[in-house]
């Protein structure tokens, strides 16, 4: 018998019954023909060039696999992505960043019935991975991925920025913490308005691409709320897709990047003062801890998103408004051809006083400065 042959009967046993007597079936099959194996992992890579034929990208294959998977399911999906990487095409830096993102592969054989049974299990989630929204690179920048980050040296910018806030989650002084998040809310406010003056100046061919963001549960609906916000106040905009547990933002790429930034900064800021929050309730004898952190979360998404629009209004000088305006028009009409149609929702679960005001006043104490104008 083929080794093909045998791929084909675990596939038809295993791939299209999500019992798990045919996956038993086709991890039998394929355990007892170790001439299979590379059959079997030839298959796996052409399951994640179908992925990317359908919008995924490696991150957001990685996401879904974590959040629907295991750790080992992990290991197999970062490996095969990496083992197809050499035959595809050149997708850009973000693309790039991805993949060199991927998770580690290295961990221990497991017997061959088990290794059998978690590929397939993986490969039963691959073939029925949607069709998504394509955000490729290459057709969002004309000229090429990677000309606007040849010309414009933004890197060096956004890796102080990065390691200020990573300060800034890590000490446990709160007065150097809130030192390093301004210095690093003034970093990125002077990035955004270097790249749009600098845009006003010079005809560019850069137009608004897209990046995935993962909103992860637990109380995602208060995350998603707070990306929108941070998007929407660093001229992006940003849709939620909540059954696979990302939001998509759309803008042009050194705000996104900022975007980025900025709400893990905010998350890991909101994570810390909720915990501590947290603990001053169980003191007082309180216990309704999972109501509690969703009322946290959706006051502190709110009055950042309050704040941030502040700031954000705060920001437009004269000289920024016509920039501003063409960039809006671009980000809208991009939006608008990946989302012909979108939906409002409104925050549930919002019912615990105690959770909203301490919510309410972490986001009163999070960094978020006005920039300063510059010479």
């Amino acid at each position: 018998m083929s080794t093909s042959s045998t791929v084909d009967r675990a596939f038809r046993a295993a791939l299209y019954d999500t019992g798990d007597t045919g996956l038993d079936t086709g991890a039998s099959l394929l355990a007892a023909d170790p001439a299979s194996d590379a059959e079997l992992a030839r298959r796996g890579e052409e399951f994640v060039a179908t992925a990317w034929r359908r919008g995924w990208q490696p991150a957001d294959v990685v996401r879904i696999v974590r959040r629907e998977l295991d750790d080992v399911h992990v290991r197999l999906v970062a490996a095969l992505i990496r083992d197809q990487a050499p035959h595809d095409r050149p997708r850009g830096p973000r693309w790039q960043a991805q993949l060199d993102a991927l998770p580690a592969t290295d961990a221990p054989r497991t017997d061959r019935f088990s290794h059998a049974t978690a590929v397939l299990e993986l490969y039963r989630l691959l073939l029925g991975l949607p069709v998504l929204e394509s955000l490729d690179e290459t057709a969002a920048t004309p000229g090429g991925p990677d000309r606007h980050r040849e010309s414009h040296p933004e890197s060096r910018m956004l890796t102080r920025i990065r390691a200020l806030l990573a300060k800034a989650e890590a000490t446990g002084f709160p007065e150097e913490a809130e030192a390093l998040s301004a210095k690093a809310q003034e970093l990125m406010a002077r990035h955004s308005v270097d790249e749009a003056l600098l845009a006003a100046r010079t005809p560019s061919a850069q137009t608004p691409t897209a990046c995935r963001i993962g909103v992860e549960p637990p109380y995602e609906q208060a995350k998603a709320v707070l990306l929108d916000a941070v998007a929407t106040a660093n001229h992006c905009r940003a849709v939620w897709n909540e059954p696979l547990g990302f939001s998509t933002v759309v803008g042009f790429a050194p705000d996104l990047e900022v975007v980025e930034l900025l709400y893990t900064s905010l998350l890991v800021q909101a994570t810390t003062a909720m915990t501590t929050a947290e603990a001053a309730q169980r003191a007082g004898g309180r216990k309704r801890t999972k109501t509690f952190r969703q009322s946290f979360l959706a006051a502190y998404a709110h009055r950042v998103g309050t704040r941030l629009a502040a700031v954000a209004e705060t920001q437009v000088t004269d000289d920024l408004l016509p920039v501003l305006a063409s960039r809006e028009v671009a980000v809208t009409e991009r939006l608008d051809r990946l989302f012909p149609q979108t939906t409002t929702t409104r925050l549930r679960g919002v019912s615990d006083a105690a959770g909203w005001e301490e919510g309410a006043r972490a986001a009163d104490a999070a960094q978020v400065k006005p920039r300063p104008h510059l010479p």
